[in-house]
């Protein structure tokens, strides 16, 4: 075991001195870190409508008018800090002096029709961000008037966050980090182990009391190592960003049996092809085929992790379990092929 360690050590000091694969990292740190804006950006060009919930805004909005009043609850509700004037001249003085956000102009008298005036930034971004969180107050306040006014309105009051914030966090942003790592350790361990083949620097390795078996498992235990490292931080991030998730030790499975998986197939490709370009274009090739099929035969390795993070009653041990085999029938044949390739 003593040759097995040393060839580890030597495999993860090694990944340090890799420019790309540490470009890599920090780009999955950053989307880790800024899960949260990353999300309100996607939410606002896919479904603009649900940034009013998910967008968490610190804006000071001025009221003017006697109905303000009757405004002004909602508005806190909403988490927006209100600051009443006593006429618009005045509030545009505070517009002007940078104290308020916004300003929202609520006539003074109860007509037939009551009409907001909204004054907003000039700057379009702003005001649109501005003009999404404050629907939700604006139509609350609506139904008041309507009630006022003897209208009836039936306004079911729904706690949560609305479907595509659930769809972008659970379906794009955490898969793909427990996948990403997972795709560049095979990707660690094709490149590694092709350049061995390119340099001519295994039969030194070999000239050593070491076997290929050794060789190609140092590899893929260094590779495993950092995706399961990079999986924990990844996990740790999304939590301290205020995320729920169930079954954190199943996610963590799953992305070290899909780095296992993943680098377990880069290493028999690049024993096969020994040339570096083509060992990564037909393990980049493998891989998207074989996420292709497992979509189709439903056992989608991103469907489960999405499963598991929210605590699907039906998803549980048994689909990890599932990889885990998948797993170990790649490595059979990844130990047919050294043992094949040692014996001639």
């Amino acid at each position: 075991m003593k040759p097995f360690w040393a060839l580890l050590k030597r495999e993860l000091a090694s990944v340090a001195r890799e420019r790309t694969i540490l470009i890599a990292v920090l780009i999955q740190l950053f989307i880790a870190s800024f899960s949260s804006a990353l999300l309100l950006g996607l939410l606002s060009l896919y479904d603009p409508d649900s940034v009013d919930v998910t967008a968490r805004v610190n804006l000071r909005v001025g009221v003017v008018g006697a109905l303000g009043d009757a405004l002004a609850p909602f508005l806190d509700a909403r988490g927006l800090r209100v600051v009443k004037f006593e006429n618009v001249a005045e509030a545009r003085k505070g517009y002007a002096m940078q104290l308020i956000d916004a300003l929202v102009v609520a006539p003074d008298t109860k007509a037939e029709v009551v009409t907001l005036q909204l004054y907003l930034p000039r700057a379009e971004a702003r005001a649109s961000l501005i003009q999404l969180v404050l629907q939700e107050p604006l139509k609350r306040y609506e139904n008041v008037l309507r009630a006022e006014h003897g209208i009836v309105t039936r306004y079911n009051d729904l706690k949560g966050t609305p479907p595509t914030t659930f769809e972008f966090l659970y379906s794009v942003i955490l898969p793909v980090l427990l996948f990403f790592p997972a795709f560049v350790a095979g990707n660690l361990v094709a490149d590694s182990l092709s350049e061995e083949f390119e340099l001519n620097t295994l039969e030194t390795l070999l000239a050593a009391p070491v076997s290929w078996h050794s060789i190609v498992g140092a590899k893929i235990t260094a590779a495993v190592i950092l995706s399961v490292l990079q999986g924990a931080l990844w996990l740790g991030l999304l939590l301290l960003n205020g995320t729920a998730l169930q079954n954190v030790p199943l996610l963590l499975a799953m992305g070290g049996l899909l780095a296992g998986l993943f680098g377990v197939t880069a290493a028999l490709v690049a024993v096969l092809f020994k040339n570096r370009e083509q060992a990564q274009f037909v393990y980049a090739l493998v891989l998207m085929g074989g996420i292709g099929v497992s979509f189709l035969l439903g056992v989608s390795p991103l469907t489960t992790i999405s499963r598991l993070a929210i605590g699907d009653a039906f998803t549980g041990a048994g689909n990890v379990l599932l990889f885990a085999s998948a797993l170990g029938v790649m490595v059979v044949a990844l130990s047919l092929a050294l043992t094949r390739r040692a014996s001639r």
